[in-house]
């Protein structure tokens, strides 16, 4: 068999609608939390009290409706399906022909990844994707039970661990409580450099590339000392969840049940401590909403249970309206880094970085949504996949494949 015979995309028939729908999902809640690295400085992603005077004083509802919500559960999300996908493309380790084109796959993924961050957004999560899917990829051949295990293991003792320390942090003496706290704070820098920052953007190039390339930098330095271990984890366990069908719907209803109900707790003390810190100043004790945000992935767990059963058991409507957006998820994932960027920071667009309200973030937040979920389908009436997703397969079969979807043909009689 040669490469040839993998060219053409998975069948419709083929397609596994609850992994479209986690992934259309997933690459509308991302947008949720990565719209704060694109209206501010990484210093404000990093800490929201350096968010200028012009946002407004809505920072910290804002702030309490991301983090509680979507901060760590959607990229926990597109980790898992990332995982699952790897094997989908990829199959088993020793396959002949797919091995090196799953290798190549994430080789470009790399470099564009690299393109994205340096030239578009800091925030890129393709390099770190392509680099830990390379490990992953060692993996695949795993049966479901190693896979769940392993990754479960790293997921949960990375969560113990910094739901511990976080813990730990609250009967700290007081001392070392405002010292933590203040550490913490640095990491975003100080209202000076924020504001610095802005100036940069707002002046155009190369200041504002500068600054992205920066930012870029330091995220990179970051991701190989905290982010690859948790990423390989979570891609470990989503595929071995694919493998085990669960991501499939095969899983009795009761675990889905089990999970959505341990994803409902977990998102309802997280809630609720986070309003008392984040929006009362009152917390009920010091590092518990941060314990509690260690364990996100419960909620996305949760989040995926239900988009599941309704995929499988339900009226699947709801399924439906999110595949089309997963089925085109590189292609918005970068658009959604396009406009974003050329509102907020590119030279050749107005530049509003720093001069936006929390409210119309939340406003071009739900513009995108609705924008992507209506167009995915659109395109992929008249095209076989969307349009990035067409350029990165031609890279990875180096030939050029169909993109426009057969005519139908009618007969008259």
């Amino acid at each position: 068999m040669t490469e040839t015979a993998f060219v053409q995309p998975v069948a419709e028939k083929d397609r596994i609608l609850s992994l479209d729908a986690m992934r259309g999902l997933a690459i509308l809640g991302i947008l949720a939390v990565n719209v704060v690295a694109f209206a501010f400085p990484m210093g404000v992603y990093m800490n929201m009290d350096l968010a200028p005077a012009a946002a407004g004083p809505n920072g910290d509802v804002w702030a309490w409706v991301s983090a509680t919500f979507f901060r760590q559960k959607f990229i926990t999300l597109f980790s898992l399906l990332f995982g699952a996908s790897v094997y989908l493309l990829g199959g088993e380790r020793r396959d002949p022909e797919r091995s090196p084109l799953i290798r190549r796959r994430l080789l470009w993924l790399i470099l564009i990844g690299l393109i994205h961050g340096l030239l578009l957004w800091w925030g890129d999560i393709l390099m770190l994707y392509g680099v830990t899917g390379l490990v992953v990829l060692l993996c695949r051949s795993w049966s479901a039970r190693r896979l769940i295990t392993v990754g479960l293991s790293i997921t949960l003792f990375l969560a113990l661990l910094g739901g511990g320390a976080a813990i730990a942090m609250g009967f700290a003496p007081p001392e070392i409580q405002a010292q933590a706290a203040e550490q913490q704070a640095g990491m975003g820098g100080n209202a000076e450099a924020v504001a610095a920052s802005i100036a940069a953007y707002r002046a155009g190039w190369p200041g504002g590339f500068l600054e992205n390339a920066a930012a870029w930098a330091q995220l990179q330095s970051l991701s190989v000392v905290i982010f690859i271990i948790p990423t390989l984890g979570l891609m470990l366990l989503g595929m071995g969840l694919l493998k085990s069908g669960f991501l499939a719907g095969r899983a009795p209803v009761w675990v889905y049940g089990l999970f959505v109900a341990l994803g409902a707790g977990v998102l309802g003390a997280t809630a609720w401590a986070g309003w008392r810190e984040t929006v009362l100043g009152a917390p009920v004790m010091t590092g518990l909403e941060d314990a509690l945000h260690a364990f996100a992935f419960v909620v996305t767990l949760g989040y995926m249970s239900v988009m599941i059963l309704a995929a499988t058991r339900g009226p699947k409507v709801v399924a439906k309206v999110f595949a089309p957006a997963g089925r085109m998820a590189f292609t918005n994932y970068l658009t959604q880094s396009i406009i974003m960027s050329t509102l907020f920071t590119q030279p050749w667009g107005p530049r509003l970085i720093g001069q936006v309200t929390w409210e119309t973030l939340a406003l071009i937040v739900a513009g995108i949504w609705v924008l992507q979920l209506i167009w995915s389908p659109l395109w992929l009436s008249v095209f076989r996949m969307g349009p990035l997703e067409w350029v990165w397969r031609c890279l990875t079969y180096r030939r050029w494949t169909p993109l426009r979807r057969a005519p139908v043909k009618t007969t008259f009689g």
